[in-house]
């Protein structure tokens, strides 16, 4: 086989293999941002393991959740809400004259996720079908939005960083979970991992200031922004030990 055979074989092969990535998602992947290697969504056939039974003891979903500080009558976004593990959590902090906006690119996740809102008894939850640029949230109303594991899956940071600025109320904050790069032991494929010097350099750039942390998760950084015109002081984040 002749030199540019092969250079067309690769080419079309790696083009069938976009082709098949935007089928099973509906999204397509850039390769990297800032330095670090973007990973792709979880397929909605994975959807069991959001729901699986150590993920208390693995992520400490309690402690999260007191760390939202969530209150009656506001309003919460999960983005990237998968099946709704935490997004029913928030239904229920935020009682039924708050607002949670559920957020995923799946629609089949978010008929798992209503499916699961309906059994509970939960009426206050509005599923919304978005897109890799674009979290299709309301201008100006989230007081809290919360990314657990999902910010290093996003294709385009930049353009979604955007859309969840445009989204916060003026003192509203992003409540950033994801796998600690810097720890070796936890049992999470570095491509599914963050550490706090490249959150920093990601959200720092996109308009957004460090207000608090909750450092006490067993697997996860907690990092919480507000936009950087906010009413927070900004804080350098605690190194991690």
């Amino acid at each position: 086989m002749d030199r540019a055979r092969q250079i067309l074989m690769v080419t079309l092969l790696t083009l069938m293999v976009g082709m098949w990535s935007w089928r099973l998602t509906g999204r397509a992947w850039a390769l990297d941002y800032m330095g670090r290697p973007i990973a792709q969504t979880m397929h909605y056939t994975g959807a069991q393991w959001l729901t699986r039974t150590e993920r208390e003891r693995e992520e400490g979903s309690r402690k999260l959740l007191k760390a939202l500080q969530l209150s009656s009558g506001e309003t919460a976004c999960d983005i990237g809400a998968g099946n709704g593990y935490y997004t029913l959590k928030m239904a229920e902090a935020v009682g039924p004259t708050g607002r949670v906006y559920a957020i995923d690119i799946q629609p089949e996740m978010l008929q798992m996720l209503q499916t699961r809102a309906t059994a509970a008894g939960l009426s206050n939850i509005t599923p919304i079908l978005s897109t890799p640029t674009d979290p299709k949230l309301p201008t100006g109303e989230c007081d809290v939005t919360l990314l657990v594991d999902v910010y290093h899956e996003f294709s385009d940071p930049e353009a979604m960083l955007r859309g969840l600025h445009r989204s916060l109320t003026p003192d509203g904050e992003i409540a950033l979970a994801e796998f600690r790069a810097e720890d070796p032991q936890i049992p999470i494929k570095p491509l599914h991992k963050m550490s706090k010097a490249q959150i920093m350099k990601e959200l720092q750039a996109n308009r957004f200031k460090l207000v608090r942390e909750a450092n006490n998760l067993p697997w996860q950084h907690l990092m919480f922004f507000q936009r950087d015109d906010g009413p927070g002081v900004a804080i350098a984040p605690e190194p991690y030990r």
